[in-house]
């Protein structure tokens, strides 16, 4: 069994393996022509309940031919254009490489002991991020798994930094369409069932901060204490931005903590042409990002920064194994004191090779390709009379609705598009999501993809009509 370990004496058999890896994905890449197959969970099950975990095949090659046919096959592939789901991105190539060497390597980015270069490395990329926001001299941050993480850790901060013994008192304050990880922070950081205040939006699905200014005074009133503004620079649902330099003018007077998930939006942090549509998240708190949302990154990357660095100490534990406190002293740099985690994968080299390939504007430039497709989809809905589309784009981001010219109940509608979103994936032509807006159902794109054109954008809401105007004429015919 030694000869399957990774080390000087395996170097050849592992440049084999990976090799041989490499080259099935290659071939699966080079000839995937739609991003799904459309297998269902029951066809699929009883191919991988079949395999008997305590029987090993020996061989890598063997292995590659079984998970041909239980992965590979039927995975969802978002480099395709027509994937037009979730936010999903196509990957960049050197933060692939970066990939197979970090997890050959495997480093743990936890401390200096265990990742030496790993550490400055995440260090600098820290700093890259923190000067791109903005946030001053004495910033600092760390990668995270995602922006749920970022978002907990930053809302944890945030907690201590209210300095009150009472957690039923603390309230955070989030557009009624901010991500759902608030909420579930809140929870996890024991507060009460109401700390989460749900702000009001405006028709483009930004907060409305005269609500929010409404909200902050009736807390103080209350006797309550404003732990947070979560202010969302790209919302999963609509990509909106809110308003950050009004929310941030209110976060001042009132003394509160402002966090800006821009787990989509950070994209705009490398744009050629959007950047000014964050001015204002220079004066967060605390800030999340997504690498592997809209800088084209393999999940996972992310990071939370921090204007105060002295802010991250309320996520420092020492352990005398790891990281005894006389390190400080020795200026050793140890990663976990800064973290929620422990072992931590060196996800920042993705984005190390990433730009030292290809540098920021290359990749502003993919993202501001994405948001320019989003303008281009916008003007196809909202001539197209078989549509209704929420909101303009402000990233690359679509919600529509289709709207049948001689079918009047809401419900019908509803489920025609639900069906037409169902008959869609189980064709496999494209991929497409859904959300809701004023209780009914929509459709949505989230456009990731440079190679996505707007002759995709136009052929799938054919094929989403084809569905819809399927399902209504056999929903007429049983009616009949």
């Amino acid at each position: 069994m030694r000869s399957h370990l990774l080390n000087g004496l395996t170097a050849e058999h592992y440049r084999r393996s990976v090799t041989e890896g490499v080259e099935r994905v290659a071939a699966k890449l080079a000839t995937t022509d739609r991003p799904f197959t459309g297998v269902t969970v029951d066809d699929l099950s009883p191919r991988i309940d079949a395999i008997d975990l305590d029987q090993p095949l020996g061989d890598t090659a063997s292995v590659l031919d079984e998970l041909e046919d239980v992965y590979l096959r039927d995975a969802v592939y978002f480099h395709h254009p027509r994937y037009l789901a979730h936010l999903n991105c196509p990957v960049v190539i050197p933060a692939v490489l970066g990939e197979a060497v970090l997890s050959a390597v495997n480093s743990s980015l936890d401390t200096w002991d265990q990742s030496a270069g790993g550490t400055l490395i995440e260090r600098k990329l820290v700093d890259w991020t923190a000067a791109r926001i903005g946030l001053g001299p004495a910033a600092d941050g760390v990668f995270t798994s995602g922006g749920t993480q970022s978002n907990l850790q930053a809302l944890l901060l945030a907690r201590e930094e209210a300095k009150t013994e009472s957690l039923a008192k603390l309230r955070i304050f989030a557009s009624e369409v901010s991500h759902f990880s608030v909420k579930k922070s809140a929870k996890l950081l024991g507060l009460g069932p109401d700390a989460v205040v749900s702000v009001p939006v405006d028709h483009d699905k930004r907060m409305q901060t005269v609500a929010l200014a409404h909200e902050l005074e009736r807390c103080a009133a209350d006797g309550l204490v404003p732990m947070a503004v979560v202010a969302t620079a790209g919302t999963t649902d609509f990509g909106s931005i809110d308003p950050l330099p009004e929310i941030a003018e209110l976060c001042a007077q009132y003394g509160v903590w402002m966090h800006v998930d821009a787990a989509y939006g950070c994209g705009l942090l490398a744009s050629l042409k959007y950047r000014d549509r964050i001015d204002g998240i220079e004066r967060a708190d605390s800030v999340t990002v997504d690498y592997h949302k809209s800088f084209f990154q393999p999940v996972s990357s992310s990071a939370l920064l921090v204007r105060d660095a002295t802010t991250l100490r309320h996520a420092t534990y020492h352990a005398e194994y790891l990281n005894p406190r006389r390190m400080v002293q020795e200026r050793i740099p140890n990663q976990v004191d800064k973290s929620l985690q422990t072992t931590r994968r060196f996800d920042a080299l993705k984005l190390w090779m990433t730009l030292r390939t290809m540098g920021a504007d290359g990749i502003g430039q993919l993202f501001d390709e994405v948001c320019d497709l989003a303008r281009e989809g916008w003007k196809l809905l909202a001539a197209d009379p078989r549509y209704d589309v929420v909101v303009e784009p402000t990233l690359s981001t679509l919600v529509f609705r289709y709207i049948p010219s001689a079918v009047t109940d809401p419900a019908e509608i509803d489920r025609a598009n639900l069906y037409a979103r169902k008959a869609l994936f189980a064709s496999g032509d494209a991929v497409v999501a859904g959300t809701k807006v004023g209780g009914r159902h929509y459709l949505k794109f989230t456009l990731l993809n440079p190679e996505t054109q707007a002759a995709d954008i136009a052929a799938v809401l054919d094929l989403i009509a084809g569905h819809a105007e399927q399902y209504l004429g056999e929903s007429l015919d049983r009616a009949s």
